[in-house]
């Protein structure tokens, strides 16, 4: 089915009835392609969303966070507690951790197609999508691998974007650096021994924060690595396509 994504309309163009006759014509063009269904996403509610999930924030710059209100102190709260308590190691804990690799596209592939066939929605990717969509590319992908040091077989995947934004009207900072969690497996543990490491590699490249959503098997982990709530929920929705609720935990399927 076709994937809908960034929709978009100028702030003195909306109210119009714009958006209507842009869905209309990407209706469209997807039917000529043979494609008569359609996932997309949403932070608002509309008829009728067949799942929700949060947004959770892991700090990683929290002095920065705090001064641009991003994240606020709570109650007997300094900057410098904060800085203690969103401390991060500064050396990975997965041997054999590395970044991905040409090389490494058919294993990531298998890794992905058996993990995520375990959720009741989820892409089925093939290998070429595989390797367009997590080969790193700077400032855009980073996914990296765990490769057993005697077989050579990859044991484990782990993946995250970079999505910036702009910060108004502050005199230090002008750019907000999130990475945002996409697909992670593990085959010899937990999940969440992966996500530790991929916080570690993005405090190396000076992101300030770590996103995920809570789908898949993340939920495991929000807790033990300090992901703290956020006021985002993220709605997903089928076109022309009958679907019962669904707990976030069943949903394999990340919007980028």
């Amino acid at each position: 089915m076709a994937e809908i994504n960034f929709l978009c309309v100028h702030k003195g163009l909306r109210s119009l009835k714009l958006a209507p006759m842009l869905i209309q014509e990407v209706t469209r063009q997807v039917h000529l392609c043979g494609m008569f269904q359609a996932v997309y996403t949403a932070g608002v509610t509309l008829p009728t969303p067949f799942t929700e999930a949060r947004y959770y924030h892991r700090s990683l710059n929290p002095k920065k966070l705090i001064e641009v209100g991003f994240s606020g102190l709570s109650r007997n709260m300094t900057i410098a507690r904060a800085v203690k308590l969103y401390r991060v190691d500064e050396k990975t804990s997965l041997l054999g951790i590395r970044p991905m690799e040409a090389k490494d596209v058919a294993g990531v592939h298998k890794l992905l197609t058996q993990y995520l066939a375990k959720f009741d929605v989820a892409p089925i990717f093939s290998p070429e999508e595989v390797e367009h969509f997590f080969l790193p590319r700077r400032g855009v992908m980073n996914s990296y691998v765990v490769e057993d040091p005697l077989t050579h077989a990859l044991t484990a995947f782990g993946s995250f974007y970079s999505l910036p934004s702009t910060i108004l009207s502050n005199p230090k900072y002008n750019r907000l650096n999130a990475a945002y969690l996409y697909y992670c497996v593990n085959t010899r543990g937990p999940v969440s021994a992966v996500v530790s490491d991929l916080i570690v590699l993005a405090k190396q490249q000076k992101f300030d924060v770590f996103n995920c959503l809570e789908l898949m098997d993340n939920a495991s982990f929000l807790k033990d690595l300090k992901f703290g709530p956020g006021d985002g929920t993220l709605h997903y929705y089928l076109f022309n396509w009958a679907m019962p609720q669904i707990p976030p935990n069943k949903l394999g399927l990340v919007l980028v």
